[in-house]
């Protein structure tokens, strides 16, 4: 077992913990464990096939696309027009950013980006479409759940990612 294969190794466990770390806080954690296993492919090309990485990849711009449109899918579930939907997408951003800056930084973002779905819902309905509160309210709600769900997803793709990368890693024979 050579010394440059253990840091190789190393260096894709490290790159996987944190990147499910960044994935829990709707940070981009799965691309980074992407680029680290790209990093150690070029250096150590044993060590990961691109098909592994290949895979990784998909299911990375699979997260991507379910983390746009999950609080505009929760929001049209629960009666949200087109632009309550939009709204939730704007809601989450910045509320995800703002959250941000709580001192809290796991609680802050998270909860930023669930409460900031809900109300660009919310004020969307409100404001554009002119609903009634209770209607406005069950469209935020919705934004708000399909932001948790979103969440969850991309957690749990971050860690299929992170387990086939350490898989990938072992497999090799470190």
């Amino acid at each position: 077992m050579q010394w440059d294969a253990i840091f190789a190794a190393t260096a894709v466990v490290l790159g996987v913990g944190a990147g499910l770390l960044l994935a829990a806080v709707t940070l981009p954690g799965v691309w980074l464990m992407l680029l680290v296993a790209v990093g150690v492919k070029l250096w150590q090309p044993e060590m990961l096939s691109w098909w592994t990485i290949g895979v990784g990849l998909g299911l990375a711009l699979l997260g991507e696309v379910i983390e746009a449109v999950a609080s505009a899918v929760g929001a049209r579930k629960f009666g949200a027009s087109a632009w309550g939907a939009g709204g939730s997408i704007v809601g989450a951003i910045v509320g995800a950013v703002l959250g941000t800056f709580v001192p809290v930084p796991v609680v802050g973002t998270l909860v930023g980006a669930v409460v900031g779905a809900g109300l660009g819902a919310l004020a969307a309905e409100r404001l554009i479409k002119k609903r009634s509160i209770q209607e406005a309210g069950k469209a935020a709600a919705g934004a708000a759940i399909g932001r948790v769900v979103a969440t969850a997803i991309k957690v749990a793709i971050a860690a299929a990612v992170g387990l086939m990368l350490v898989v990938g890693v072992l497999l090799a024979g470190v």
